[in-house]
């Protein structure tokens, strides 16, 4: 009798376990599904985030958002964009911001341009090496009069990279964070972003500008892909546990 007992205590153990095995890999079929189909929308929003911003981005520039509209700007709206300022370039405001471009490491050139309106935009420049920071070895690039910017609308960079911080009492700058230059270079009213100018050449040929790197990593099919496998596998092997399981009752 106790034998009969302690059978029939294991096989309802077993029941037990199986059960819950099977309970959690119908939730893990259930996360790895939700993560592929996650993905596949992250798909379709990145698909849609590039189209824009090439559409952005070869289209006719149109002019820099005013003093006005600069509350509404936003990275989601107008990061990328073809636009275009004229006004008087600030060279004895220059900001050197350290780059590592196709050309090699160096530096960005981040000059204020001064509007008519009284406000101010920052302007990348372009790319000079670290043998040309010092503005006198590229003088014949200095515009000291008006000049007309055509370039993309960028926001600003806050506080850093993730490896370097800005350091603005040594004037070591790793990004471009519109605020602190502006505040460091003592320009007022200054828009909330910057221009990187385009490929039209300047004077003496620094700075090299339209460098921008538009690169948008899309790599969501793969991961969906990758859910929606170990889910098929999953969904195998809980398959094969209960297919098991039922051979062996009939046994």
């Amino acid at each position: 009798m106790a034998d009969v007992f302690s059978k029939k205590a294991q096989r309802q153990h077993t029941a037990a376990g199986l059960a819950t095995f099977c309970g959690l890999m119908v939730l893990l079929i259930a996360a790895l599904v939700a993560l592929g189909v996650w993905q596949v929308e992250r798909l379709s929003w990145k698909e849609g985030l590039i189209a824009r911003v090439d559409q952005r981005v070869h289209a006719e520039p149109v002019q820099a958002p005013a003093h006005a509209a600069w509350g509404q700007v936003s990275r989601a709206k107008d990061e990328y964009r073809h636009v275009r300022a004229e006004g008087v370039l600030q060279n004895d405001k220059e900001t050197l911001i350290y780059a590592s471009t196709t050309l090699g490491p160096g530096y960005w050139v981040i000059t204020p341009l001064y509007l008519a309106d009284g406000t101010s935009i920052l302007i990348n420049r372009g790319f000079v090496p670290a043998d040309k920071r010092d503005p006198s070895t590229r003088s014949e690039g200095e515009k000291p009069t008006p000049v007309k910017i055509t370039g993309l609308l960028r926001i600003t960079e806050p506080k850093g990279t993730m490896i370097k911080s800005n350091d603005p009492a040594s004037d070591r700058w790793y990004s471009r964070d519109v605020a602190a230059i502006a505040e460091h270079r003592d320009v007022a009213d200054v828009a909330p972003y910057f221009i990187d100018a385009d490929a039209t050449p300047n004077p003496g040929g620094l700075p090299v500008g339209g460098l921008t790197q538009i690169v948008f990593p899309n790599n969501h099919l793969v991961y969906a892909l990758t859910w929606f496998v170990l889910a098929i596998m999953a969904a195998g092997l809980l398959a094969f546990v209960a297919r098991s399981e039922l051979r062996f009752r009939r046994a």
